[in-house]
Parts: structure tokens; C-alpha cells; sequence
């Protein structure tokens, strides 16, 4: 960590945030872990003044919009009515700033933040706090969903001078844009051991107009130290590390911090990482005769079952919620976002590749299902969050959870229908309330509740197996499955009834790039077209409103419009890193899922722009934005983190490498040779924190299995090869189909596939890898044996 005192900058986190809900919530962590609330940078802040902390005088918000009202963002939109004389990032605000002689008052968030939501109410509606900031600050909106960038440059330095960050995150620049102060959520006025809102904004003010000068040095130190800090090159390095070294000391590192109760990897807040998961399936695959497979096995498969049996996932409506506040995966944060819907139908489908059990598969279905109902645009794109909160009545104040959680009450009167054959009188309402464990004063502890909004409510979380519940009531197992799936149907009709969580109809390219490889994969697992068709119309829409033709660019954002329509900011919002490297895997994902090669002569496409507009040619490995839109930032990071979701750097190496087994270009794989290297010191230090990093190096050093079906597409028993390997887990592959025809897309970058003969003019599948072809097979059992070995 940079320390604050090499910065000669003085940080002070402000403690008194209460345990449980309270602290893990204060924001939603840019490091998947929420933190208390904390001011960083050079100017002193006191440690508050007497008694609790209290609201703002609120007054009814303005009429009158301010300019944020023209944006598409629904978070900016959400704060056009504030007295705040709020601009969106741009040079407008930045000349304002330099001709005024003002600091900036950057605050970044997103739509479906709990945090951001509790700041806006209590601080950017305040008339007072208004007054301050209008007169004294040039006051900058930013949607960090919209402008990744900007998030990730200034988090870097909040995280860097404090104990950690989150959002909402409030940071002061300097009007060259360089940063001196920072933090997270503020309250509006002191408490007994936390610092307002308005005693920083008074703070700052008083040492921007005393101490400029000693501001202004301080920022430029902390800059220069931060551009030290994170380079991330080759520099003398000509290879990267050995994949058998970091893939040991990642299972290690995760191994001694797994929960051998409840599964997962913290105590809380406890968050679902798919990419971690998924490096223990690969870890598996890899070591499956050692006991450490096993055991990298057994570690995911657990935390998958007992995240689904939790109350971090929806049992009523489907899908998962951000994470959970304890480590028994029972009280959520409950928005839920697009990103982890996408990741998580993928785990549970490999886990029923792997696993064989349906218990998976059923969970990636209803994920799916989740999406397809509540975050799909009729065009084909997806929506990117649901919020936490909502009125538990019209007219009411939102309340976190009010949407999801339910009394005793509630569910009897729902489900009063009497069970016949148990052994006891009992009901509908009981039977689902024991496998559910709902009692009458509520299942969400106090501590978790901090302000009372949950009293007497019940998350729904499975306390037994269906086996046990059946036993405790004499009944039968399928029997207890119906009434308990009869029971929940019942419910989600009920709750259709209530006010709605806002949704964040906002679309990004990366995280519909991630929907089309979550269709895809969980379609070609199970052998279902129709989620392998919303996969299609998903990749369609990207093509039709998300990618300029002339340029070769992709954009980064659209909005749904009145009537169904797509609307797009002016100007348009372009693509970055994490855009083109999540669209590219959708892309060779749903190739493989098709066998269309379009898709494949896409993501080429995209990813030659991808090189052109990110690659670091000195350096190796991409940057996160492009140079000409990142102009003024202080900082062009390249991210080196896979967090709640994967690097774009990871994704990028796994990209290349698939790339160069459906092409054959040698540039690609030195492209990701470069990568790995540039990687190498971030890897050897932490590898548990490039998880899919590490994957991407054990798949280059093992090398790729090329796998060619060659048979008409609409015959059964090309079907049949295909559908074998799409059963079996084998992440480290490409999937080739070899039509016979020598003038197509695939032949023309293989030459090779045009020798392949069919074997009695049946389809026939072969298996090139490490330099050594298979004999050819025709029987899916045959080539099972061989994928197997």
C-alpha cells in the first residue's frame, strides 16, 4: 500500500461505523469488500463534534433542473434535481474550474448504489450543502458505469492514502485534475467519531484558500508516486513465470482462507468471485489424481451450494443478489447486477459439467430465467442492474430489501392450503417456512439491521434438504419438492404486486459481452437452443447499436428509449479495454456454441481494434482506456485486478490465445506471451489476485487442445461430437467445425483443415494438441475417452 506519509499526505480514517450491515454497507467496495467511512489527502480534518449523527434540513427539491437532466446516465438523471450545480465529467467544467481559480468536487457512484442513494438524500439534496459547494467547488457527476476511466484512476489514489474504498467516492482535484483529497460516504454532519459532509467541504475550503501552494505540491507528489506505483511492464523480463509455480501458490493462498462450513473466502461481507471458482476448476482438471484436485473440487462445488441454498440468492424470483453481510450467505446486499448474473450461469453450468449433479444446472437455468424476465430490452441487449431498494408500500420511503424480504404472516396467509398425508396438521405456509427458516420475529439479526428497516422480516434461505424436510413430516420427497415449488410460484405472483426496485436500464457493451458468453456456455452445457438464441440476438444487438462501422469501434453505453426504442448519448460514449476483451469472448463463446463463423470473424475484427486502440507496445499488456479519451487524467492504468469481475487484461490473454488457436497468427500469441510477462511481478506477488491470470498462463504453457469436427453442420452426428464436448468441462480448448468447404473463413486461416478427410462419410472428430494429432473417431463415446485423457 503507498503509504500516506511517503506522500507527505496526512490520511485519517474515521471510525465509528456500527458492525454488521452498517460497515460492510458503507458503499459498495471497488476492491469487493465495503468499507467504514474514510477521508484521505493533505488537509486535516477534525474528529467531529457531539452527539449522533443527524439529517440534514431537507428542503423539497428544486423545481428547476440543473444541467445533469440533459444526461442518459440514470444515475446522474437520479441527481437533476438537486440544489447542487452539478456538471457532468467534461471540459466545461474543467475551464470553469481553471477560469475560477476553484477545486473540483468529483463524486462518482452508479444507480443501484444503497450508499449513493443515503448521500444523495442526506447531503446533495441539503440547501445548505448546496450553497457550500456552489460557491466554493466546481461540482463533477460521474456514472463510474459510464466512465470506468475516471473511477478507476481516482479509486486508485483513495485506496492508495486510506484503509480502502467504495462508492459512493467523493474526491477533490486540483483544476489540472490531479487529486489531494478523498474518501467514501460521508453523513452530512459530525457524529461523536466521524467527520460531516459539511465540516470537510468548510475544511477544504479554508485550506484551498490558505494553503494552495502546499495543495498543489502535494498533489503533484502524490501523482508522481502513483504513476511509480502502478506501471505494470516487461521492463527486463523476456518470459513470464512458471505457471506450475503461481498456479500452487494461488490454490494455496485461497485454500488458507477458504470457510470449510459455508464455503467461500472471507468471513464478511462475503462475495461470490466467479473468477476464483472458475481457477479451481482448472486447478482440478489439472491435479484431479493429487488430493489438492480434490480438494480445489470440493472447495467450489461447496461455496456454488451453499451460495444457492443461501438467501444471497433469489429462491423466490431467481438470481443472486451482490453478496452477502455474513458468511453463512443468508442476509444480502440485495441489488442485483447484470455482471454477476452473466459469471454465475457459467459456474453452475461447469459445475454440472464437472459434477454431473442437476442441482447445478437448475440453478444456471433459473439465473437465466431471472435475466431474461426482469433485465432484457426487447432489442436483444440487457439491462445492468436492479437496485436494493424500494418502497415496501406506494407512496412509502425505499427501504433496503423491502422488495424481497416477508413475515410469518404474509406466507400463512398466502399458503393456507393443509398438506395432506404428514404426520402433524400442517400447511403450505408451515412446510415452506421450516425448509425456509422463517420465523415469527424475523431471521435477520440486529446487528444486521442496524436501522430497524427489517424488523420481523425473513430472507428465504434453505435450512434443510429436501430428504430431511420430507422426513420431518412423513411425506414424500417429490411430493415436499412440489408444494415447495407450488409455494414459491404462489409467492412470486404475490410480490409481483409490490413496488418495483428502480432499474438501471443503462446497457453496457463489457457486461453484454459477459450476457452473451453466460447464454452461450449454459445453452451449449445443456443442449438448450433457445438460451443459445438469446445469446444470438444479444451478439445482434451489440452489432446493431453498440458498434460503429466506419471506425471499427465499439461503444460503451445505450439507453433504453420511450417505446422500446435505443438511445445513445451525443456524442457517443466509446468502448473501453473491458469493452472490446468481454465482447471478444462472447463472441468465440457463441461461435463455439453455433459454429457460424460471422462470430468469429467479429471478434478478429474487434479484437485488431482492441490492439490498435489499448496495446502498450513498449510495456506489453493493454491499457484500460483509450490515450485520446483518457487526455487530462493524471493516471493510464492498466487494471490488474480480477475482482468481482475479470481483469480485461486476463480476459485478453485467454482471448489471444483462443484467437491463435482458431487462426494460427503468431502475433496474437506473442501479443500474449508480452502480457503474461508485463504481469509477471503483479502475479509472483499476489497470484490470488489475477486468479484468472493464472489460469491464462497454465493455458498457454500447457497449450490449447484444438478440437476439429468435421461433418456437415445439420447432420445428427456432427451434433452428436459437438454436444460431446460441449458436456464435458474443458476450459483450456478451441472448437473448430470443418464443413469441407475450402474457400470458407476457417479454411482460409487453417490451411490444414481442408486435408481432413470424414471416416466412412461420417462425421469425425480430431484432437490436435501439444503437436500431436489424435487418430480420428466418429462415436461420441470414443471421443468422450479421448477428451477424458
Amino acid at each position: 500500500m503507498l503509504g500516506a506519509q511517503a506522500l507527505q499526505c496526512r490520511g485519517l480514517l474515521l471510525p465509528g461505523a456500527r458492525p454488521g450491515l452498517a460497515a460492510s454497507r458503507r458503499g459498495s467496495s471497488s476492491r469487493d469488500k465495503d468499507r467504514s467511512v474514510s477521508v484521505s489527502g493533505s488537509v486535516p480534518m477534525p474528529a467531529g463534534g457531539k452527539g449522533s449523527r443527524t439529517n440534514c434540513s431537507q428542503a423539497t427539491p428544486q423545481k428547476v433542473p440543473n444541467r445533469l437532466i440533459n444526461e442518459k446516465s440514470p444515475y446522474l438523471q437520479q441527481h437533476a434535481y438537486n440544489p447542487v450545480d452539478w456538471y457532468p465529467w467534461g471540459q466545461e467544467a474543467f475551464d470553469k474550474a481553471r477560469k475560477e481559480n476553484k477545486p473540483i468536487f468529483l463524486s462518482v457512484g452508479y444507480s443501484t448504489c444503497h450508499w449513493c442513494h443515503m448521500m444523495e438524500e442526506e447531503s446533495f439534496q441539503n440547501e445548505e450543502i448546496g450553497r457550500l459547494l456552489n460557491e466554493d467547488f466546481v461540482s463533477v457527476k460521474v456514472d463510474r458505469e459510464e466512465r470506468p476511466d475516471v473511477d478507476k484512476v481516482y479509486m486508485t489514489f483513495v485506496q492508495a492514502t486510506s484503509s480502502g474504498g467504495g462508492w459512493p467516492m467523493n474526491v477533490w482535484l486540483t483544476p489540472n485534475l490531479q487529486p489531494f483529497v478523498g474518501g467514501t460516504y460521508f453523513p452530512p454532519e459530525d457524529g461523536l467519531t466521524r467527520v460531516g459532509f459539511h465540516t470537510v467541504l468548510q475544511r477544504i475550503r479554508e485550506q484551498w484558500k490558505q494553503n494552495k501552494n502546499t495543495l498543489l505540491e502535494n498533489s503533484q507528489r502524490v501523482t508522481t508516486a502513483l504513476l511509480a506505483r502502478s506501471e505494470i511492464s516487461m521492463g527486463d523480463r523476456q518470459l513470464p513465470p512458471s505457471a506450475a509455480t503461481m498456479n500452487s501458490r494461488c490454490f494455496q493462498q485461497l485454500d488458507e482462507g477458504y470457510d470449510e462450513e459455508y464455503g467461500g473466502f472471507a468471513e464478511a461481507p462475503k462475495f461470490p468471485t466467479p473468477v476464483i471458482l472458475s481457477f479451481l476448476f482448472s486447478y482440478w482438471l489439472s491435479h484431479r489424481l493429487t488430493q489438492d484436485g480434490s480438494r480445489a473440487q470440493q472447495m467450489a462445488l461447496h461455496t456454488l451450494k451453499m451460495m444457492a441454498n443461501g438467501g444471497i440468492r433469489d429462491h423466490v424470483g431467481q438470481g443472486f443478489h451482490r453478496y452477502s453481510t455474513d458468511r453463512q450467505w443468508h442476509v444480502p446486499h440485495f441489488e442485483k447486477m447484470l455482471y454477476d448474473q452473466a459469471q454465475l450461469a457459467v459456474a453452475y453450468s461447469q459445475a454440472f459439467q464437472i459434477s454431473g449433479d442437476e442441482f447445478y444446472s437448475d440453478v444456471a437455468k433459473g439465473i437465466l430465467q431471472y435475466v431474461t424476465r426482469n433485465l432484457s430490452h426487447r432489442s436483444g441487449g440487457f439491462y445492468s442492474a436492479e437496485d436494493a431498494d424500494s418502497p415496501p408500500e406506494r407512496g412509502m420511503r425505499p427501504k433496503e430489501g423491502a422488495f424481497y424480504v416477508w413475515t410469518v404472516k404474509e406466507v400463512q396467509q398466502l399458503l393456507p392450503e393443509p398438506v395432506p398425508g404428514a404426520t402433524e396438521p400442517l400447511t403450505s405456509g408451515q412446510l415452506l417456512m421450516k425448509h425456509y427458516g422463517l420465523t415469527e420475529a424475523g431471521n435477520i439479526s440486529s446487528n444486521q439491521d442496524p436501522k430497524g428497516e427489517l424488523h420481523g422480516q425473513n430472507v428465504l434461505t434453505v435450512r434443510y434438504s429436501l430428504e430431511l424436510t420430507a422426513a420431518r413430516f412423513g411425506l414424500d420427497v417429490d411430493a415436499v419438492r412440489t408444494l415447495l415449488n407450488t409455494g414459491l410460484e404462489k409467492l412470486f405472483q404475490a410480490r409481483k404486486h409490490r413496488p418495483k426496485p428502480h432499474l438501471d436500464s443503462k446497457m453496457l457493451a463489457a457486461w453484454n459481452g459477459l450476457m452473451v458468453s453466460g447464454y452461450a456456455v449454459t445453452g451449449a452445457v445443456l443442449g438448450l437452443e433457445r438460451l443459445i438464441n438469446y445469446a444470438i440476438n444479444c451478439a445482434k444487438f451489440l452489432k446493431r447499436h453498440m458498434f460503429d462501422v466506419a471506425s471499427g469501434r465499439l461503444m460503451r453505453t445505450c439507453y433504453a428509449g420511450s417505446g422500446g426504442t435505443v438511445e445513445h448519448s451525443n456524442p457517443p460514449c466509446w468502448g473501453f479495454l473491458e469493452d472490446y476483451a468481454f465482447v471478444v469472448r462472447g463472441l468465440l463463446d457463441l461461435y463455439e456454441a453455433t459454429q457460424e463463423s460471422a462470430w468469429l470473424e467479429w471478434a478478429l475484427r474487434l479484437q485488431d481494434t482492441q490492439d490498435r486502440l489499448f496495446w502498450d507496445s513498449q510495456g506489453g499488456g493493454y491499457f484500460c482506456s483509450e490515450a485520446e479519451l483518457g487526455a487530462g487524467l493524471p493516471l493510464r492504468l492498466k487494471d490488474d485486478q480480477d475482482g468481482a469481475e475479470p481483469s480485461a487484461n486476463s480476459v485478453s490473454a485467454h482471448n489471444l490465445l483462443r484467437l491463435h488457436g482458431f487462426t494460427g497468427h503468431k502475433d496474437w500469441m506473442d501479443k500474449c506471451v508480452c502480457l503474461l510477462t508485463a504481469f509477471s511481478e503483479r502475479m509472483r506477488r499476489v497470484p490470488v489476485a489475477l486468479p484468472e491470470m493464472v489460469r491464462a498462463l497454465s493455458a498457454h504453457q500447457q497449450t490449447l487442445k484444438q478440437i476439429v469436427i468435421c461433418g456437415d453442420p445439420q447432420a445428427k452426428g456432427t451434433k452428436a461430437l459437438l454436444q460431446c464436448v460441449h458436456s464435458i468441462y474443458i476450459p483450456n480448448k478451441v472448437l473448430i467445425l470443418a464443413d469441407g468447404d475450402p474457400s470458407s473463413f476457417l479454411s482460409r486461416q487453417l490451411p490444414f483443415l481442408s486435408t481432413l478427410r470424414r471416416l466412412e462419410d461420417r462425421a469425425t472428430a480430431y484432437i490436435y494438441g501439444s503437436q500431436v494429432c489424435s487418430l480420428p473417431v466418429t462415436e461420441p463415446c470414443e471421443l468422450r475417452k479421448l477428451l477424458h485423457q
